[in-house]
């Protein structure tokens, strides 16, 4: 671990598994003096998605103290390719990034925080992707010393926190009574919903990814979701995340068989739903999976105080019936002067693939059935 200081604030550059691994009660503590955090940027979430994705050498997260205090912190890995880069841990499968500020501390923590990352740049770009907006990084980039770009990345859809009567409301006349007429047959169903404590999170991650594969079977399912590692993630960090608080797996039963599942996590501001597994024989029972989840996660939401229900990553056509509102996410590509050139290189190279896959969307309609088509034969 090296260091510096920077006025009353020391920053470090962690590059030990073992000493961010240590860091789980300081660092959950920055989470809760960080008001723009997202489940994402949880310890849980974090240090579970190193053990399963993270590669030996490559780890580097910089760190803010102030006296014995953690006040600031950005978890990042190096990678080679295309290019040398700095990129934020959770990889494709973590919907939101932020750098985490301690609130309080904004003011020093911000540049103390640009500056120690800047000298962790000194070989690399910092490619900041889904940064939510409004989040710290958007800070971080407005002080950062060097040469940056910024860039959309992919849409959200949020819906503010109301009882699950005023979201239907918002909806026009007939959605909303196809609404209320599909709840009717799925309480006639008799369905019940029962959170899963840590200790039976193991066996419940291996029923919701039995039921999603299931529910995906032929229609394009992502291979991730069915490999190993991501099973070994996901039950590791919710089991984490259920005993914090940061999280909750919920199971829907039928004539007492679990039906459908779902992993939901928690932060001050939001509340998501990261991962569903449903039975496709509920469609024949008129049960609307997607409608008896989203009461599920508003209710609870509004219980519990959390202003935002996310539908998180994807722009799904079934989210737009609810009329949600739509958050773009950025992208924040960051390098000290002299990489100037190789930032510019980075960013023509993501912007002309962006408009390679838009162009290949609009022009061909049948590619989205093509891949997945293609995501079956890698999955089988």
């Amino acid at each position: 671990m090296s260091a510096g200081s920077t006025g009353a604030l020391s920053v470090t550059l962690c590059r030990d598994p073992r000493q961010f691994a240590a860091l789980e009660e300081p660092w959950n503590g920055l989470v809760r003096s960080c008001p723009t955090a997202t489940p994402f940027q949880s310890h849980a979430w974090l240090h579970s998605w190193w053990l399963s994705y993270g590669r030996e050498g490559r780890l580097r997260v910089v760190l803010v103290r102030r006296g014995g205090e953690l006040v600031g912190a950005a978890a990042l890995m190096l990678v080679h390719r295309p290019l040398p880069l700095l990129v934020p841990l959770g990889g494709g499968i973590t919907d939101y990034f932020d750098v985490l500020v301690d609130a309080e501390h904004a003011v020093q923590v911000v540049p103390a925080l640009a500056r120690g990352l800047h000298r962790a740049a000194r070989g690399a770009v910092v490619d900041l992707r889904e940064v939510r907006p409004g989040a710290a990084a958007e800070r971080l980039y407005g002080q950062w010393p060097g040469a940056r770009a910024r860039l959309t990345d992919s849409t959200c859809m949020e819906l503010p926190t109301l009882p699950f009567d005023e979201l239907v409301k918002r909806m026009p006349k007939a959605g909303a009574q196809r609404v209320r007429a599909k709840l009717r047959k799925t309480d006639a169903a008799g369905i019940e919903e029962r959170d899963v404590t840590e200790q039976e999170v193991p066996r419940a991650v291996r029923t919701l990814l039995r039921l999603h594969e299931k529910q995906w079977r032929g229609r394009g399912v992502t291979p991730e979701h069915l490999k190993p590692r991501f099973a070994e993630h996901l039950t590791r960090a919710t089991r984490r995340m259920v005993r914090c608080g940061e999280g909750r797996l919920t199971e829907f039963r039928l004539d007492g068989k679990v039906v459908a599942a779902n992993v939901t996590l928690l932060s001050a501001g939001l509340s998501g739903g990261y991962l569903y597994g449903a039975d496709p024989g509920l469609r024949d029972r008129k049960v609307d999976v997607a409608t008896l989840l989203l009461r599920h996660e508003t209710g609870r939401a509004l219980a519990e105080g959390r202003p935002v229900v996310s539908f998180l990553r994807g722009s799904e056509p079934y989210k737009n019936h609810w009329r949600p509102e739509v958050v773009v996410n950025q992208r924040f590509l960051l390098a000290t002067a002299p990489l100037a050139p190789l930032l510019r290189l980075h960013e023509s190279q993501v912007s002309g693939r962006e408009r390679a896959v838009g162009a290949l969307r609009e022009s061909l309609p049948a590619a989205r059935d093509w891949r997945a088509r293609l995501n079956e034969l890698r999955v089988r």
